[in-house]
């Protein structure tokens, strides 16, 4: 592996592919995900993250930044769903607007216990 420019000496690096990172990101891949297809340690992605977006930059804040597009496309393919679906429909109802299946209750026979058995005629023995 070739020494990346700035590496401090012995110490190989890998670059990380800024278009890469924001892509996975907005997949919700995980930190763990992330550092394995960038082929980088847990460090490493974290240097490059605060080098990158700022030395006030950890891994969720550039991560949420990202997440937020992927999360907005999501929300408005389901609500596009919605206009052909009802499954989809109803479950964003539900979601969104608070609405809920309601389950009505109805009694259909009333079952009465009649306890007229005399206690000598039952078998405790059993």
């Amino acid at each position: 592996m070739a020494r990346i420019k700035g590496a401090k000496n012995g110490i190989k690096g890998n670059k990380v592919n800024k278009e890469a990172f924001e892509e996975l990101c907005r997949l919700q891949c995980t930190e763990g995900e992330i550092c394995g297809v960038l082929r980088v340690s847990h460090d490493t992605l974290l240097q490059w993250i605060r080098q990158n977006y700022g030395e006030d930059y950890n891994f969720k804040k550039a991560f949420d930044m990202f997440s937020a597009d992927a999360k907005m496309s999501l929300r408005k393919t389901q609500f596009k769903l919605a206009e052909n679906n009802p499954t989809m429909a109803i479950w964003l109802g539900k979601q969104y607007l608070g609405q809920r299946d309601y389950i009505e209750e109805t009694q259909l026979a009333r079952i009465e216990i009649i306890d007229d058995v005399p206690i000598e005629d039952v078998d405790l023995d059993v």
